[in-house]
């Protein structure tokens, strides 16, 4: 996949979410929520700044965030399914 996100984008491919409850039961794709967990795929060169300088991005390629419930946009690229985000949507990094 080659995508180049503009200005502070991430763009994420969601994690594989949990088949399975607690209790060993099945879940199908349709009863799921998506999972809020996922791998940076592509960073932006940063957001420009009013003094014409480039604000660094925080997250880079590889790295495990986590972002919020609603947050981007998802779109399928290459028929593959990611979520399209600022850097700003993101919670938080896994160490």
């Amino acid at each position: 996949m080659n995508i180049k996100p503009l200005g502070d984008r991430v763009v994420i491919k969601r994690m594989a979410s949990e088949q399975k409850t607690v209790g060993g039961v099945i879940l199908p794709d349709s009863a799921q929520e998506k999972p809020l967990k996922g791998e940076v795929i592509a960073v932006g060169s940063g957001k420009m700044l009013e003094n014409g300088q480039r604000n660094h991005m925080e997250v880079s390629v590889g790295q495990k965030v986590l972002f919020g419930k609603y947050s981007g946009t998802e779109v399928k690229i290459d028929g593959e399914e990611v979520v399209i985000l600022d850097q700003r949507e993101i919670i938080g990094v896994f160490e």
